[in-house]
């Protein structure tokens, strides 16, 4: 039987396995320099970070851990966005209070120090970030450890820095929402049929279309988000091909980061609460 860490990990495998899914690497479709292996190794490397959120480490160490073990390949990013929003869910798990009400309380307990290690994990791979706001360079995520000293005068936990991104990142958005869409689509997992990649890939499609990606919106620019969402939704009607959008999407790098992330969140979720593989 899987623990709460392994089904964690294996939530990656199968979100990277769900094929397809337009613009993300999976099982069909890579990019020159970002390949489905990167993201395989990337999930195993992640485990020991997982591990620790689910024997109690701080959100911020287990985080930062896990980045550090998933950076051991060379595709560089491969799954920073997802073990961002799988570490509360682990820790939540791993208590029995994997509901919104327990991720929010795992949220509102986070601490100063658990902002300093999430901004160190940046010291291990880069990641596609917007600008920070106006007045907010100083706690710019790229300044990773360079940016303790500043997090620390201010006494900024983890759950403030992710409410000043909420607005623009939906990452940090799950996080002060009590990751109401990846509860969701865990029950679109749940209940759909067929093998859980044929699912993964299908909920990843309907999240797509339901909102803009936010990770496309700061790559590509507002026009290419809304143009996926509008693709996304006329895959569901019938009106395009998944395959043929999935080899455009990778062609003109369109790559909906952040909908993948969803995805994997809510595979977890959905293991947890039974779903078979």
């Amino acid at each position: 039987m899987r623990d709460v860490a392994e089904n964690a990990q294996l939530a990656l495998l199968l979100e990277v396995s769900g094929t397809p899914k337009p613009g993300n690497v999976d099982r069909h479709h890579e990019y020159d320099d970002l390949r489905f292996e990167h993201f395989m190794a990337g999930a195993v490397g992640a485990l020991d970070g997982l591990r620790e959120a689910a024997d109690g480490a701080s959100v911020g160490r287990a985080f930062r851990v896990a980045i550090e073990g998933m950076s051991h390949q060379s595709g560089g990013n491969t799954q920073f966005g997802a073990l961002l929003m799988l570490t509360p869910l682990v820790r939540a798990a791993a208590s029995d209070q994997l509901d919104s009400e327990g991720t929010r309380a795992v949220v509102e307990a986070t601490t100063v120090e658990d902002a300093c290690d999430f901004y160190r994990a940046f010291d291990h791979v880069d990641v596609a970030v917007d600008e920070p706001p106006e007045g907010m360079d100083a706690l710019d995520v790229r300044r990773g450890s360079d940016a303790v000293d500043t997090l620390r005068e201010r006494e900024l936990t983890l759950s403030d820095v992710m409410e000043r991104s909420a607005d623009r990142d939906g990452v940090a958005a799950e996080w002060v929402n009590g990751f109401d869409r990846s509860f969701e689509a865990a029950t679109w997992l749940a209940n759909g049929a067929g093998p859980v990649t044929d699912r993964a890939s299908r909920v990843f499609l309907r999240l797509l279309a339901e909102e803009p990606d936010a990770f496309v919106m700061t790559r590509n620019g507002e026009a290419a988000a809304e143009e996926a969402t509008e693709r996304a939704q006329a895959v569901l009607v019938g009106r395009e091909d998944a395959d043929d959008l999935a080899a455009e999407f990778v062609e003109r790098d369109i790559n909906p980061g952040t909908t993948a992330d969803l995805t994997a969140a809510a595979l977890f979720i959905a293991l947890e609460r039974g779903l078979e593989v």
